[in-house]
């Protein structure tokens, strides 16, 4: 089976390439990891205009979707340009704000850019709040507790992590009770496959960077890119990105949590082997936080246990495998 863009989808994906190059997304990722966020907030309100978040909200509430195959489109572009912020969280928020009024009340500004959303998933019932991807900058903080959905008051404290532009913040406890029971399904479906077109567009740019420093650093006189070994690895790179693209374009479409569970496995492990290999083709400048190609080696790392690791997303593929058909 392929897997083609149409050429709606296709000029969709060079408009997001044009604006994104034109931005300076590495400034703004910067930036972001120090807690400026006026212009990532400048480029969120951007991609809102050009409807990325839209996708992810449904037309009832002035959104255009939801999209699937059009949000993993975006994402993968919003991945090669190391885009910072809660994207995947606040298409993830669109999927669990079901009930109608909080719906009402917050998914067109979601949809608009107007406000961005994070997500958390506490534990233990006791638990004093849970950790949420840039729950500083969000304006929609929601924890999904025990007893069902609720919007955090507020947050206390920020933490770095792995990856710079990803800053994590404790969200307070209690707040409005939006919805009861568990999560939407959907919900863990749509931020697994934004993850892993996310993922899959570092990947690309990784292996873009890579090829093209390999063949400008010389050693004993020729390009590096000439030598066999690196050949063969970034030949290696480039097979496990282009087998991940379809399973990524193929749960878009079906939307089983299998293939979705698939497609963020493969991605994810694509990007980080593609880490791995932009790394060891660099050398030492690579560790450099100075050096633009750390932002996205670190948000490979981040995004391959990002809502499910490898493992965790291998074991629902096989029990989903492992169930008898029905007839």
């Amino acid at each position: 089976m392929r897997f083609l863009l149409d050429p709606e989808q296709r000029a969709f994906a060079a408009s997001l390439d044009a604006m994104l190059t034109a931005s300076d997304t590495p400034g703004t990722a910067r930036e972001w990891g120090r807690g400026e966020h006026a212009r990532g907030r400048a480029l969120w309100a951007r991609l809102a205009d050009a409807g990325v978040f839209a996708l992810a909200v449904p037309e009832a509430y002035e959104g255009l979707g939801p999209r699937p195959v059009d949000l993993a489109v975006a994402f993968v572009e919003l991945g090669r340009h190391a885009v910072p912020g809660p994207l995947v969280e606040t298409v993830t928020a669109a999927a669990l704000l079901r009930e109608p009024g909080p719906a009402k009340r917050l998914l067109p500004a979601l949809a608009s850019g107007a406000s961005m959303a994070t997500v958390a998933y506490e534990g233990a019932p006791d638990e004093e709040g849970a950790f949420a991807l840039d729950g500083d900058a969000a304006d929609v903080r929601l924890s999904v507790t025990p007893a069902g959905l609720r919007l955090a008051p507020g947050y206390d404290g920020v933490r770095p992590s792995l990856d710079p532009a990803r800053r994590l913040a404790r969200l307070t406890a209690g707040g409005e009770l939006l919805a009861v029971g568990p999560p939407a399904p959907e919900a863990l479906l749509i931020a697994r496959l934004a993850t892993a077109a996310q993922a899959l567009g570092v990947g690309l740019a990784l292996l873009e960077r890579t090829v093209a420093y390999v063949g400008r650093r010389t050693q004993f006189g020729v390009p590096v890119g000439s030598f066999q070994a690196v050949k063969h690895r970034l030949a290696d790179t480039r097979i496990a990105l282009e087998f991940a693209r379809p399973l990524v374009l193929g749960a878009a479409v079906t939307m089983d949590p299998a293939d979705v569970a698939a497609a963020k496995a493969s991605a994810c492990e694509a990007a980080y082997g593609a880490a791995r290999t932009a790394l060891q083709a660099h050398g030492a400048i690579g560790y450099t936080a100075e050096y633009d190609l750390s932002l996205w080696l670190t948000k490979a790392r981040a995004l391959r246990t990002a809502w499910g690791t490898p493992d965790e997303c291998r074991a629902a593929v096989l029990a989903a495998r492992a169930r008898p058909v029905s007839r």
